[in-house]
């Protein structure tokens, strides 16, 4: 699927304040309700806007540890190991990445127990090799936002 300006525009507004209306948005973007309701629509169909959900500060509902783990998998289970991996909630990222390692896990934890606990867990899981874990000591800048 391509997207157009007009899509850019809507998933712009969307991406400051997904509450909007369609009336608020068609106003803002000086196009028609039935043109904003149409490509949202179509935009939700075909997977370009996945969902909407609120941004949440993650300190303020007690997941102030946040960590990069590394992984090493046994060859030929990588995505089996994955699946089980992005099963966890508290997991906000899993990669397959290249370089020393196979894949990497980014995850947000309520302090370094539950981090000690969590990585114990994973490296009990058949075909986990190795972890490298590193605890995040500062966020500068953080989003899953799309800029366009």
């Amino acid at each position: 699927m391509t997207i157009d300006e007009v899509d850019k525009d809507i998933i712009r507004v969307l991406n400051k304040d997904a509450r909007l209306s369609f009336r608020e948005i068609a106003q803002m973007l000086s196009i028609s309700v039935g043109t904003v309701s149409h490509r949202v629509k179509r935009m939700e169909e075909q997977g370009v806007i996945k969902g909407y959900i609120p941004e949440i500060c993650a300190e303020k509902v007690g997941f102030d540890f946040r960590a990069i783990i590394f992984l090493n998998i046994a060859k030929g289970k990588l995505r089996d190991v994955e699946a089980e991996l992005a099963k966890h909630e508290n997991l906000v990222g899993v990669y397959d990445i290249t370089g020393d390692f196979d894949a990497v896990i980014v995850g947000r934890f309520e302090n370094r127990k539950h981090l000690n606990t969590f990585v114990k867990e994973i490296q009990t899981l058949e075909y986990v090799e190795r972890t490298n874990t590193s605890v995040v000591l500062d966020v500068l800048k953080e989003s899953t936002r799309v800029s366009l």
